[in-house]
């Protein structure tokens, strides 16, 4: 390597160097940080660096990252609450659209190299390239993630990515904000050569560069999607597809894109111009706000798994119900070895088949279905306690039959090994007493279905272990789940919270005979995902009965009532086919309800009174550290409308306004 022309600059965030044939290798290395985006700094350093390329030509450029194993995972979002003004907010995207026209324009060949999560403003920018390379390995994933916060790809990615993979291709990619693994991409053509974990990507970018490869542009048919009356059909297409997901008035970004599409899609200045506008307009709005505010609510909850360094490799799980079969199931996805012990082998049967079923649908691929079957063991004699990094009960709820349980497992278990119940409601003392150390105990709470829902409360009491609570916290994290610390308390806090919001609706269901579907449809037009009807069939009327009984008491019997009927008639919900709904294809079939004649608003206020006093009392208690923690588990645990920031700060935003 050689001294380049910026050998006099300093830069914090790249670093750079020239080889024998005069390619500058130029490395993004943002100062510390661990992964690499894009804020206003770096930007700033481009551009000086574009400078001195412009003024004195290599004979090509490489684009890397300075960190292994990550390239560029966005812009930096901490950014983004900088704009309060549209105006300003958009002139700002105009700057970084000139920024990489420059970086496009460069007239000598031009190579990235991506190794790692290249996503949002780390994919515009490699749009802008003449030839893109990726490692082919599991951690390289490519994608819009965008719409998570309320906005759509704004450094040129509307356009340049159209006009690279085609309309439709391409507007499934930022409407969907999936992640595409690189055989995809490839196949898109965001990717043009892909590299296995052993092949050197450096050699391959020398050689692109030389021979000055660039980028296939679409084929004809694929160029087609862009004329005018395919446009006003396939947007058509797309608003329905989304309007089934998300409400336009709750979540604006994905139909501003379709309408700029749809409109500009045959023009890619215009779709600059549109951008800079539109997306200037929404990154302001209160939507975009408050899903970046959930963006960093989600950060605060890994940051729980990041307390200790414990390494799990065995879990061992006993109860092979739908809960503790689906929890084996999820940490065998995870990477883990697990032995599920119940009873009798026929009882862990049906956990092991559901097991393969979920392998089928995520890692499609008969090698690695065989590997992950393989690592899910049955277990009736409870072998696998002994090796075991971390034990779960998952059986029914009674307080005696789990005690008899923990007092068996606990002189088997190996030092250091998480020892933890799935309790849903039943305080952590009351399982714990029958312990020689009842501080080893800690509550790793699952809720259903478990390959879903990216919650789990922590919970603990004052006797318990931190060191025990930061482990099942790291455990989480290893298993792709956001971990809550909850104080124990009956109903912890997700249960806590649902109970009354779901008592309410059969309350209202009883006393004013309004309809399920009109009851689910209320809080689905403030912003749930769901109903509270529904809810309650996903996630088992059992459950929902314990839950009621337990903290309802005397108050909710009606309540109670309704559902023991149910469940003394089998009808449990989605997992039995029937409970307040029947349910065909893992969908509940609804009633028609002529909506008109209900107040909706008002149902959806009654409705969600109990639902903010619970969030408000359990505050108070402390069940959790604090309002924002709160808020996080109430996104991540209930499905409270993430637009609206949380329940605590809706209650705080509306008292501001009022």
């Amino acid at each position: 390597m050689t001294e380049t022309p910026l050998k006099d600059s300093k830069f914090n965030n790249w670093k750079f160097s020239t080889d024998l044939d005069n390619v500058l290798w130029l490395s993004i290395d943002r100062a510390g940080e661990s992964a690499n985006s894009l804020s206003m700094e770096v930007l700033s350093e481009l551009s000086t660096i574009l400078d001195v390329l412009e003024a004195d030509a290599p004979a090509g450029l490489v684009l890397q990252s300075g960190k292994p194993g990550s390239f560029i995972v966005g812009a930096d979002v901490r950014e983004f609450d900088g704009y309060d003004d549209a105006e300003a907010a958009s002139d700002g995207i105009t700057q970084v659209h000139r920024l990489f026209n420059r970086v496009e324009a460069l007239p000598f060949p031009k190579v990235v190299i991506i190794d790692g999560y290249c996503l949002g403003g780390g994919l515009e920018l490699s749009l802008c390239f003449d030839y893109r390379i990726a490692r082919n390995v599991e951690h390289t994933r490519l994608g819009f993630p965008e719409i998570k916060l309320g906005i759509y790809p704004g450094f040129g990615g509307s356009a340049r990515s159209i006009q690279q993979a085609g309309a439709s291709s391409a507007m499934q990619l930022m409407l969907s904000t999936r992640n595409l693994r690189p055989g995809a991409a490839r196949a898109m053509g965001l990717v043009d050569e892909l590299v296995d974990a052993h092949g050197s990507l450096r050699w391959a970018a020398r050689r692109a560069i030389k021979q000055g490869r660039k980028s296939r542009p679409p084929g004809q048919l694929t160029r087609l999607q862009n004329f005018a009356p395919v446009r006003r059909l396939m947007a058509r297409m797309m608003r329905k597809q989304v309007s089934a997901k998300a409400n336009p008035d709750h979540y604006p970004a994905p139909f501003e894109l379709i309408e700029a599409w749809e409109r500009y899609g045959d023009d890619p200045q215009r779709m600059m111009v549109e951008e800079a506008e539109r997306v200037g307009r929404l990154i302001t709005g209160d939507v975009s706000k408050n899903l970046r505010r959930v963006f960093f609510l989600m950060e605060r909850l890994k940051g729980f798994a990041k307390k200790s360094d414990i390494k799990v490799r065995r879990v061992h799980v006993i109860g092979a119900g739908v809960m503790g079969g689906d929890i084996a199931a999820w940490c065998v996805l995870q990477g883990l070895d697990v032995t599920l012990q119940d009873r009798e082998l026929k009882y862990i049967e049906p956990a092991l088949k559901r097991a393969k079923s979920l392998f089928k649908k995520k890692l499609r691929d008969n090698a690695r279905v065989a590997g992950a079957v393989s690592r899910l063991i049955a277990d009736v004699d409870g072998k696998g306690v002994a090796k075991a990094d971390v034990i779960i009960e998952a059986i029914f709820e009674d307080v005696e039959v789990k005690r008899k349980l923990f007092a068996d497992i606990e002189p088997r278990m190996k030092s250091g090994a998480v020892l933890a119940t799935n309790t849903s409601a039943i305080p952590l003392a009351d399982i714990a007493s029958v312990l020689k150390n009842p501080g080893q105990l800690i509550g790793i709470h699952f809720f259903n279905p478990v390959a879903k829902m990216p919650l789990v409360e922590i919970v603990y009491d004052e006797d318990t272990d931190a060191g025990q609570v930061a482990k099942g916290a790291a455990f989480c994290g290893q298993i792709n789940r956001f971990p809550l610390p909850v104080k124990s308390s009956p109903g912890f806090l997700v249960n806590r919270v649902l109970a009354g919001y779901m008592a309410r609706a059969m309350s209202m269901h009883l006393d004013r005979e309004i309809p399920i579907e009109v009851l689910d449809k209320a809080a689905k037009s403030f912003g749930m995902p769901m109903g509270p009807v529904e809810l309650a069939d996903t996630v088992g009327l059992d459950v929902c009965l314990k839950v009621v009984t337990l903290l309802g008491g005397e108050s909710a019997k009606r309540e109670a009532d309704l559902l023991q009927k149910k469940v003394n008639d089998g009808e449990l919900g989605r997992k039995t086919g029937k409970g307040f709904y029947t349910w065909e294809k893992g969908k509940p079939k609804r009633a028609d309800a002529d909506f008109s004649q209900y107040a909706i608003e008002e149902i959806t206020d009654s409705l969600l009174q109990p639902y903010f006093e619970a969030c408000e009392a359990a505050l108070a208690d402390g069940i959790v550290e604090d309002a924002d923690v709160l808020d996080a588990g109430m996104i991540f645990g209930t499905g409270f409308a993430p637009f609206r920031g949380g329940p605590l700060h809706y209650l705080k935003q509306r008292g501001a306004e009022q």
